[in-house]
């Protein structure tokens, strides 16, 4: 009976480390989306020039590979998916515009 209640502890206590730790990959998303200047063109839930963070998640919802797709066009810029407004290049690392993909992707 111990041996379930401390694997039932340390399952909880791994879903409390992992809920931490996506919340703190959306806060570092949200500075980052701040630093590079996303939020001028982003908002999570509204259209701004570009689409709404929420909407692109909810399209590329299931792709396999979106995550991929995005950070092309995050780097490389793009346009016509969304209207006919571009998205210009940005210069921005790559482990950040992967940072930011992630959490975009995660909003319901």
């Amino acid at each position: 009976m111990k041996m379930i209640l401390v694997a039932c502890a340390l399952v909880a206590a791994g879903m409390i480390a992992a809920d931490a730790n996506a919340a703190v990959n959306a806060a570092k998303a949200e500075r980052l989306a701040g630093k590079y200047n996303c939020l001028t063109c982003h908002a999570v839930d509204k259209k701004v020039i570009g689409p709404a963070y929420k909407d692109v998640a909810r399209k590329y919802a299931g792709d396999k590979s979106a995550i991929g797709k995005l950070e092309h066009k995050v780097k490389n810029g793009g346009s016509g998916v969304w209207g006919a407004i571009p998205m210009p290049p940005n210069n921005v690392p790559d482990t950040d515009i992967k940072t930011l993909v992630e959490w975009v992707l995660s909003l319901k």
